[in-house]
């Protein structure tokens, strides 16, 4: 599996998606320029220029039109994908972390952080509303095109911080996860909370839904990684490792999980360079395995995409590098492992037409 190596940042990467047909590949970085590649052969496209801050967040609409990018500046910026065009601002009152789409495509919410006497809040905007660019709190209270703008208060006197936001099914609720490891759900009309639940014991570092928005899984400092039903919040699997996780994405086209992370980047240089563990990590879903490994990065991987074809995949790291891995025919042709019933009647997996092994060694 040799991939294309994308060399078009310049500082860490920190968010990688495709569109949803899988064919354009989006990135972006803490060096504040967005990219959009091709997928087939690693071209890059184009980029996006007019942020003054770290680029935290992307989304794509549904027929790749337009591209929203969330950044530490406290704006989110409204693009035209072909041309690149900047068509619209809409300013914050602190670093804007996430950015989401609706799923008619005719809105987005969007979460900041916590700035001065500010708490963090949950936004939301209509894009057909034409608003200017705003530069003090008065006009962003005026912004005809805030729809709705959600408070979230201090937590034990400690101010929380988000990290991750998307819309549910039919856009019936706003997912949203937390730095001290829970996860709510907020109406989007009244912006009350619905449910919420404790996930991880440490922060969340990114929340993922499947394109059916069935199921999320989320990643955390605390070295797991947690399958959660997206319908009524259940827990389903829970995928353990040896270090913090920063990203993890389940596949649409088998029952795998792809998991990245490593160790603090801050650190790298004070342990032994075996330590870092930069490798995406292959889990089967359902059986919480871990199956085989890619290597690559030289530093803790950030950001992790699958393409929804099911035939590539994408990795950015700290090492300001994104990783194009389109899968060998033996990825693509193998076939999960079946469980068999053991004389104490506990399911066992089989190595018929199991070829994981394989995978292992050759994505090594």
């Amino acid at each position: 599996m040799r991939p294309y190596l994308l060399q078009g940042h310049e500082r860490p990467i920190t968010v990688i998606k495709y569109n949803h047909d899988g064919d354009l590949l989006f990135s972006a970085s803490k060096d504040q320029i967005p990219c959009i590649w091709r997928v087939d052969n690693g071209e890059r496209l184009g980029t996006f220029h007019g942020h003054k801050g770290t680029v935290w967040d992307l989304d794509i609409d549904r027929f790749s039109n337009q591209l929203l990018t969330a950044s530490a500046d406290a704006t989110v910026k409204l693009w035209q994908c072909e041309t690149g065009t900047l068509l619209q601002t809409f300013s914050h009152r602190g670093p804007v972390r996430g950015v989401a789409w609706s799923e008619d495509n005719k809105k987005f919410a969007s979460i900041s952080d916590p700035f001065v006497e500010h708490n963090a809040k949950i936004s939301i905007f209509d894009t057909s509303v034409s608003a200017d660019e705003h530069s003090d709190d008065e006009s962003i209270d005026s912004n005809p095109a805030l729809l709705l703008e959600i408070d979230v208060p201090k937590e034990n006197s400690r101010r929380v911080q988000m990290t991750n936001i998307w819309w549910t099914n039919l856009n019936e609720h706003l997912l949203v996860a937390f730095d001290n490891g829970i996860v709510r759900l907020y109406d989007p009309v009244d912006g009350t909370i619905e449910e919420e639940i404790a996930v991880h014991d440490k922060k969340i570092n990114r929340l993922q839904m499947n394109r059916e928005k069935t199921m999320f899984i989320t990643s955390s400092a605390d070295f797991t990684a947690k399958l959660y039903d997206a319908v009524n919040l259940t827990h389903l699997k829970t995928y353990t490792t040896d270090r913090p996780i920063n990203d993890a994405v389940i596949s649409e086209t088998k029952d795998h999980v792809l998991i990245g992370g490593g160790q603090d980047a801050m650190s790298v240089t004070t342990t032994s360079g075996k330590v870092g563990k930069f490798e995406t990590r292959f889990f089967w879903l359902v059986y919480e395995e871990e199956f085989g490994t890619v290597k690559g990065h030289f530093g803790p991987i950030n950001a992790l995409a699958i393409n929804p074809n099911g035939r590539n995949y994408a990795s950015g790291a700290e090492d300001g590098y994104v990783r194009l891995h389109h899968f060998d025919k033996s990825y693509l042709d193998m076939k999960d492992p079946v469980p068999e019933a053991t004389e104490d009647g506990e399911d066992e997996l089989t190595d018929e037409d199991n070829t994981n092994t394989d995978t292992k060694k050759s994505s090594e």
